[in-house]
């Protein structure tokens, strides 16, 4: 296979939209980490970097110099294969390097890329620059939800941009979708792009079941706040119910009560909430919860794969019933790149679908997000079954 123009661009797109999301920020926006989940912009920036010149630019290229020896410490974020690392609590204290440093590597390592694909074309190369595009872009989305954690926990909520929309409406009526009992197939099928946990394709056998055809919204969540729904012991998991006492959580991250009506944190600062707008930044154990003070259920994420295509899906990542597994017959890759996604198989839940935070060309049904059932800081979502 030969490296089309399309792929190069593709790269070239990609490294400038990453910047892109940067460019709100001012520059002592870069360095903060307020919580271990959230990483500051800079690291972001550099780890992206590192990935193309770790894995396609120094073992492909010959007698190649690194932009700087000590880069492989700073951004290699969980890679055991490649060394040791920053501990990743300690991302934001990296004043140095500067923040013009790391635009100077990241403008090294693009010109590098682009000079080894200009002369050097190859299945490898290629299969290699696909995954640091796609790895890249889900930086992107961690760049986006990172910085609205950071400038959501600043006192003065600042805006972070007027075009960015967090909250779009879904403008139809609720219903229930009834899928039939039977063997469907799940995983994925085709010669595009696709990680690894995705593919495994196998056979499923489902029960009868109902899934609803629009993700719970606001209005409805302020109504299980209203009745009680946090302090309704019975109605979460002993995990769950733990870590709502011990975090005092009453309402979605980034909520606020404000003359007696509820408030969210967006990228525009701090605006009321509207009923309408599907419901974000929840946990697994909140979006547990609800379905069961409603009587329903969250899907599997088999029950998701097979119905997606009856609903519209796309402005919140939405949790699901299902443990994050391996398929059958799953085999990691050697290297490096084997760590991608097999070793993180164990205490997580599976998201399906994507968010208003997802770049382009990023998104398909088999897609097989993960998180631990506490974090809320991605735009998380809960859509109903029965």
């Amino acid at each position: 296979m030969i490296i089309t123009d399309s792929l190069l661009d593709f790269f070239l797109e990609t490294r400038s939209h990453t910047e892109a999301i940067c460019e709100p920020l001012e520059i002592e926006d870069y360095v903060v980490q307020p919580i271990v989940d959230v990483s500051p912009p800079k690291w972001h920036l550099g780890h992206t970097t590192w990935f193309f010149e770790e894995f396609i630019l120094k073992p492909h290229t010959e007698n190649y110099k690194e932009f700087n020896v000590d880069f492989s410490f700073v951004f290699n974020s969980y890679y055991e294969t490649v060394g040791k690392r920053v501990v990743r609590s300690d991302r934001g204290n990296l004043s140095r390097p500067s923040v013009k440093k790391v635009y100077e590597y990241r403008n090294y390592v693009t010109e590098g890329i682009k000079k080894m694909f200009l002369e050097n074309q190859n299945d490898t190369l290629n299969g290699l620059l696909e995954i640091g595009i796609h790895h890249e872009k889900q930086h992107q989305e961690l760049l986006l939800t990172d910085i609205k954690y950071i400038l959501g926990n600043n006192p003065l909520l600042p805006e972070y941009s007027k075009s960015f929309e967090d909250h779009p409406l879904e403008s139809h009526e609720q219903d229930w979708i009834s899928i039939e009992a039977g063997i469907y197939e799940i995983g994925h099928d085709s010669e595009d792009f696709c990680y690894d946990n995705e593919l495994g394709r196998h056979k499923v056998y489902l029960q009868p079941f109902s899934i609803s055809n629009k993700l719970v919204t606001n209005g409805e969540y302020v109504q299980f706040i209203e009745a009680g729904g946090y302090e309704r012991f019975a109605i979460w998991h002993a995990e769950g119910w733990d870590w709502v006492n011990q975090n005092r959580v009453s309402a979605p991250l980034y909520w606020h009560k404000v003359d007696g009506s509820w408030h969210h944190y967006t990228a525009q600062g701090l605006q009321q909430v509207d009923s309408a707008a599907p419901v974000t930044h929840i946990s697994y154990f909140e979006a547990f919860a609800y379905a069961q003070w409603k009587g329903n259920r969250l899907p599997t994420e088999f029950e998701w794969e097979v119905a997606q295509a009856y609903f519209s899906w796309g402005k919140r990542w939405e949790w699901t019933e299902s443990a994050y597994l391996p398929y059958p017959n799953y085999q990691k890759v050697d290297g490096a790149l084997g760590e991608y996604n097999g070793k993180f198989m164990v205490n997580q839940k599976v998201l399906r679908g994507s968010s208003v935070a997802t770049p382009s060309k990023h998104t398909r049904h088999t897609y097989r997000n993960f998180f631990h059932p506490q974090l809320r800081w991605q735009f998380t979502g809960i859509r109903l079954a029965k």
